[in-house]
């Protein structure tokens, strides 16, 4: 049996868990009994994963937020929701693995976003300034 005591706006309660089955609780605040219904989040599954070295652009600055693995098509995305504060490349341009791209702010950070693969600059979807979601295409390498 659990036991709490809260107080709440001066007024003392002395809480006793009594039975818990999976959304229903029986318990008794200061001696009496109620059943008391509850909602729990689902539970989400966390993965974890042993800590890569620390990759570094061609000029030799740490990568602080790498690119998602490469997807179809082409597309760099965003690895977290942030804003842009600077374009690195231009349409054309010939990139290579690590090279960076752009410069996204998510959580008063600067983070380097770098290409995830060889190729050309096919299109930048994406400006000085705007906000972009996690997942979101950044620029397209082909």
């Amino acid at each position: 049996m659990k036991e709490f005591k809260y107080n709440i706006q001066g007024f003392q309660y002395k809480v006793e868990i009594i039975n818990e089955q999976k959304n229903l609780i029986e318990l008794e605040v200061n001696g009496t009994p109620y059943t008391v219904q509850i909602e729990r989040p689902e539970k989400s599954k966390l993965i974890t994963t042993k800590p890569a070295a620390a990759p570094v652009t061609p000029e030799g600055t740490p990568v602080v937020a790498q690119a998602k693995t490469k997807s179809p098509g082409g597309a760099v995305k965003s690895p977290l929701p942030g804003v842009i504060l600077s374009v690195n490349v231009k349409v054309g341009d010939q990139v290579k693995i690590g090279s960076k791209l752009l410069v996204l702010e998510a959580m008063k950070m600067e983070n380097t976003i770098s290409s995830d693969r060889d190729g050309k600059v096919l299109e930048i979807k994406v400006e000085k300034g705007a906000s972009v979601l996690e997942g979101a295409e950044l620029v397209i390498i082909g």
